[in-house]
Order: structure tokens, then C-alpha cells, then sequence
């Protein structure tokens, strides 16, 4: 196979049906409609969590979130996890990040085993196996107590290079509106969303992010060593606000109806009623939240697709263009109000569903360009990909994805899967205080198939069971229903053969187990021999001969 770098494009909090190719009605993004033409959009790809952090490590490991232990938000990545970074490395691929990864660095892990966080091997242990080009997660929110992050952050050192004042621009500038008046708003506030964000819009993060990538390409420029670069964009992540004009671009009359329906408030699930009740979903349950946030929400998307216009130029300029893959995912989503709910967590489309193109230079993917797979995809697939893209085989008994190469060159695996899965650790929430439940009883699960989308939750409660056939906008919850007990208890054994994979016999392979058996004869050990006469005479040999009687 032919070597490509690989540009690893992620938004963070981007909807699947967000983006023009997907049908939205009102927002236009040609660009991200471009790649689309360019190559095979997979329109059922699950997150492997519906959270930022345990996300990210899926993708940055090809595991699933049961597998790496990374459940929650900074929860530490453990010391030992093979991430993408350490199997491209094996093949003399690159590495590098430009961006957010959201990870948290098992520290306790690394001074046990002596690992020096400032050595090279524990600057990529500590960083999800990259090197970094730059490194910024975008949570530079400040509260009573402090800084959400604590380390230093390239861009607020940017932004005050730029002449930007106070203490924390990405707070006062980068995430805050001007009024009419000139009168600085908090972006923090939701009624603030429509106006534009107090920065000039080439120095807003989504700008900013795309020309540190720009110097990262052009510094690659001429080097034959094949590279990934994982470009991770802040936006269109909360803070909801975006600089002029993108502020303008839409407004209530482009909003679209919330698909929730009174049904789902009727003795609801009680993870979910939880989930109902926190003060997010209840803001974006009010028509005045929706129609002033989804506008900015809509704005920061049509941000992020010119600068990946941007990108896209320089990569066709530069001459790059012709032996690059781009790939382009998101995280999670967002409800944006859907089924009463604000942000992510749950299982429903709006925020475990994600948007996935694979653009494929090479002439092996012609024959699928501008084409969309319906196959059940997962993010964890992609860790795959890319080292069969480095020539590797995937070690199948670590990297629990699977390679979608066959699929972008229009051939048909042997198997498939058969269902996806995703997970959800709400253990640190006030929703499991207030369910008061147990850590390890606050843990969500998810099975779904093409007909079928199944939740199982820890804690003696009961699944929840759409038909996506019958109710495509699942509202109608069937977890209750005698009638799909069936159903229900075959989405049981899916989760249960699921939960019984090898997924922690990471440093054997099948084919090293099968090569290894039988050859134990032949190293000093043999059990179970009356007189020699059950083996080859040949493995005999050391422990055959006269024999010295010992008196007593």
C-alpha cells in the first residue's frame, strides 16, 4: 500500500445533520460538501462515548472506553495504553498534534514506573501518544477557585501578543459579545449568544487553530517522512458565540423545530429524567434558548468550514493535496434541545450519532468518491485505518476498531459488525447524586443496529429500546414493553458477548497464541508420563538413563 499522510480533522461538539451534505436545510458548508464529493461519507458512525475525554481516548486508542479506562472527563489515560501515536511510529510514520486532545495524564502511573514527564517517551505517554505541535484544549474558563485548566495556554499568549488586554482574553475577547454600546458580555450567558464575539474574526480560535496548522504543513513541506496530523478544533463547542459577520448569518427563522415530543416527559427513564431536570436541558426547553443559541451554534460551523476552505487551499497550492488523506469526524454532538435536552451524554442521534468523510487520494479509492456507506461505523475504526494506511496489519488484539479501507475501495468485508456500541460513565455527575447511586452503578450502555437502538443502565433499572424503523426520531421508548422482551433480551446477549471479549490480553496476539502451543514439550516440562512411552522418544532425551540408588 502506498504511503499518504493522513490529515485527522475533529470538531468538537459537531452534529451529524449540522453540515449541508446531510440535508440541513439553511446551513451552507461547501467545503465540508467538497470532501464529501472527494470521497465515502459513513452516515451511521457511533462515538464510542458521549463525552469529550472518553471519547477522544477511543479514538486515540482504537479501544472502547471499557477497554482504556478514561470513562469521564480527566480521567487519566493509564500508563501502557498503546495509542495511535506508538503504532504509526512502528511503521516510521509521524505523529503530531495541533490542538485539543482533552486528555489527562496518569501521573501517579508515570512516577511509579520512573517514566520523566519532560523525557520524549513520557511527553507522549502524557499527551495520548503525540508529539505536540501545539497543544490546546480551549477550556480556559476561570470560576471562583480558579482556572478550569491549569496549564499555560498558546493561544491567551497569542491573543495578548495581539495586544488583546486583561488577564484572561480568551474569556473577555475570544468568548465574550460587544454590544451595541460597547458594553462587554459574557458568552457564559446564553442570552449574549447573538452578539459577535469582542475579537476580530482572524484572531478568533477557529482562524487561529488553522494557521498554526498552515505553519505545521508548511513545515512538512519537502520531508519525505510520512506524517499524521491530528488537526482537533475547539468550536462549535460551547461558549456559543462567534465573531462578525458569522453572528449574522442566521437567525430564529433558520432555526429548526425541536424534535421532542410530550411523550418522553411521561415516566421517563430515570437516568434520563435526570438528565431532564439539570439546568442545561431545562434552558434549552425554552424556544427563547434555542432561538438565540442555535444561530451562533450554526455561525461557528459555517466558521469552521471557510477556514477548512482555507486548509484546502494550501494543501492544493502547496502540492500536498495529491498524497494526503483527510479525514474529517467530531467527537460527539449536541442536543441543541432535542428530546428536552442541552449538551451531550445520552445515547438519541443528536448526540452519540457523528459525522464522518474519508478522503483517499490514492487511485485504489476512485471507484467510491462522492459515495455514502451505510454500514455500522464506529470511531474507533479509524485507529484502524490509519495503520493499515501505514502498511501495518492491525494488531486486532489490541486495536479493537476495524480498518474501513475495504469499504473506501469498494470492496465488501467477509463479516461486519453487527451492532455498535457506546458507553457512558456518569459517576462524578449530579445526576447520580441524585439517583444515589453508587460509582460503579452509574455507568450507561449502548447496542444498536440498523433496526434497533437498546440502552442498558447499571443500578437495577431498566433499558430503554427505540424502534429506529418505526420511530426514526425515537420517542416512543419501548423499554417497558412486554411486547419486545425478545428484542430486548437479545440486545441482553449482544452486551453480555460484548462485555466477554479478550479486551485486556493485550500482549499476546491469536497468532502468537496458536504458534505457541504444543512447543511447551520441548522446554523442561513434561507431566502426566507413566514411563516415556506416551511421547516421541526424542523429547526423552534429558531425563532418560541409569538410574543410582541412595541408600538409606
Amino acid at each position: 500500500m502506498s504511503a499518504v499522510n493522513i490529515l485527522f480533522i475533529m470538531y468538537d461538539q459537531l452534529r451529524h445533520d449540522y453540515l449541508g451534505f446531510a440535508g440541513h436545510p439553511h446551513l451552507e458548508t461547501p467545503n465540508m460538501d467538497w470532501l464529501a464529493s472527494r470521497g465515502v461519507r459513513f452516515s451511521r458512525c457511533y462515538a464510542q462515548s458521549t463525552i469529550c475525554g472518553a471519547s477522544r481516548m477511543s479514538f486515540y486508542t482504537g479501544r472502547y472506553v471499557h477497554s482504556h479506562g478514561a470513562s469521564f472527563n480527566n480521567f487519566p489515560l493509564k500508563v501502557g495504553e498503546m495509542t495511535l501515536g506508538d503504532h504509526l511510529r512502528k511503521a516510521g510514520m509521524q505523529a503530531w498534534l495541533v490542538g485539543k486532545t482533552h486528555m489527562s495524564a496518569d501521573a501517579e502511573g508515570m512516577a511509579l514506573l520512573g517514566i520523566a514527564p519532560d523525557s520524549v517517551i513520557g511527553a507522549r505517554v502524557g499527551e495520548c501518544g503525540f508529539d505536540v505541535w501545539l497543544r490546546d484544549d480551549g477550556l480556559w474558563a476561570e470560576g471562583p477557585d480558579g482556572f478550569y485548566d491549569q496549564r499555560r495556554s498558546p493561544y491567551i499568549e497569542y491573543l495578548k501578543a495581539k495586544g488583546y488586554p486583561g488577564d484572561n482574553p480568551w474569556h473577555d475577547h475570544a468568548n465574550s459579545g460587544i454590544g451595541d454600546s460597547g458594553e462587554v458580555a459574557s458568552g457564559w450567558l446564553m442570552k449574549n449568544a447573538s452578539m459577535p464575539a469582542n475579537i476580530r474574526n482572524e484572531d478568533s480560535e477557529t482562524p487561529w487553530l488553522t494557521s498554526r496548522a498552515i505553519d505545521f504543513l508548511r513545515e512538512r513541506e519537502g520531508d519525505p517522512t510520512p506524517w499524521l496530523c491530528h488537526l482537533s478544533y475547539i468550536k462549535p463547542h460551547w461558549p456559543y458565540i462567534v465573531p462578525a459577520p458569522y453572528n449574522t448569518m442566521y437567525d430564529r427563522r433558520h432555526v429548526l423545530a425541536a424534535k421532542r415530543d410530550p411523550r418522553e416527559r411521561e415516566n421517563p427513564h430515570p437516568v434520563y429524567g435526570a438528565y431532564m431536570q439539570n439546568g442545561i436541558a431545562k434552558a434549552f426547553s425554552r424556544d427563547e434558548v434555542r432561538e438565540t443559541v442555535i444561530p451562533a451554534y450554526m455561525g461557528l460551523i459555517r466558521q469552521c468550514d471557510d477556514e477548512l476552505g482555507r486548509l484546502l487551499r494550501h494543501l492544493r497550492d502547496s502540492g500536498q493535496m495529491n498524497d494526503t488523506m483527510i479525514v474529517l469526524t467530531s467527537d460527539h454532538g449536541d442536543y441543541l434541545g432535542d428530546h428536552w435536552l442541552g449538551e451531550k451524554d445520552l445515547f438519541h442521534d443528536p448526540s452519540v450519532r457523528i459525522p464522518l468523510i474519508v478522503v483517499d487520494p490514492r487511485r485504489s479509492a476512485d471507484a467510491t468518491r462522492g459515495t455514502v456507506c451505510d454500514e455500522l461505523v464506529e470511531s474507533i475504526d479509524l485507529a484502524a485505518t490509519f495503520i493499515e494506511v501505514s502498511g501495518q496489519a492491525v494488531p486486532d488484539h489490541i486495536v479493537e476498531g476495524r480498518s474501513l479501507i475495504p469499504f473506501i475501495e469498494g470492496r465488501q468485508p467477509a463479516s461486519w459488525r453487527t451492532y455498535a456500541v457506546s458507553e457512558f460513565d456518569y459517576s462524578p455527575t449530579g445526576q447520580a447524586a441524585r439517583l444515589g447511586l453508587a460509582p460503579r452503578d452509574a455507568r450507561l450502555f449502548m447496542i444498536a443496529d440498523k433496526r434497533w437502538k437498546f440502552m442498558h443502565a447499571e443500578g437495577g433499572m431498566r433499558p430503554m429500546l427505540f424502534d429506529l424503523e418505526n420511530d426514526p426520531d425515537e420517542f416512543d421508548d419501548l423499554g417497558a414493553s412486554a411486547a419486545h422482551g425478545a428484542i430486548i433480551a437479545t440486545m441482553h446477549e449482544r452486551l453480555a458477548a460484548w462485555a466477554r471479549r479478550p479486551s485486556q490480553r493485550t500482549t499476546m496476539s491469536e497468532y502468537a497464541i496458536r504458534a505457541s502451543r504444543g512447543k511447551s514439550l520441548r522446554k523442561g516440562v513434561l507431566l502426566g508420563l507413566w514411563d516415556g512411552s506416551e511421547v516421541d522418544v526424542g523429547l526423552m532425551s534429558r531425563i532418560q538413563g541409569a538410574t543410582t540408588r541412595r541408600d538409606a
